[in-house]
């Protein structure tokens, strides 16, 4: 493991906290709810029951879970309503996780980047049409 200063770990930790909306699922490999915890409403998540399949409470986990010992992570899922998440799916002694952070803001971000590139090809084809009459 890296060796990464008490500091450092705790900075990371503090924004990951604050800035993402984290928010966490433990699901028994049987796919019953065992625990949850973070900002889960910012994600829409609200009236979880313990004990309830997952499935029936979080219809996007529908086929992923249980897992096969590999992690899975989904970047920049959108929810219905509208928040953006990165989700990763890890197996662990207890059962799966599910672990939300909010990427919003990347997905923002790389939607303008998007555009931007739509516009110069735009205005690169109209340059070429120029120059050729």
């Amino acid at each position: 493991m890296l060796d990464v200063p008490t500091t450092v770990i705790a900075y990371l930790l503090s924004f990951i906290l604050e800035e993402r909306s984290l928010a966490y699922l433990l699901v028994k490999k049987d796919g019953r709810l065992s625990a949850w915890g973070g900002k889960l409403a910012a994600y829409g998540v609200t009236n979880l029951k313990e004990e309830e399949n997952i499935k029936e409470q979080i219809f996007f986990l529908e086929g992923l879970l249980p897992l096969d010992d590999f992690p899975i992570f989904l970047p920049r899922m959108k929810s219905e309503y509208g928040i953006c998440a990165d989700v990763h799916l890890f197996p662990s002694e207890e059962g799966d996780w599910v672990l939300l952070l909010d990427a919003t803001w990347e997905e923002k971000h790389c939607a303008l980047i998007q555009q931007q590139a739509n516009e110069f090809s735009l205005l690169h084809e109209k340059l070429i049409k120029i120059l050729k009459q």
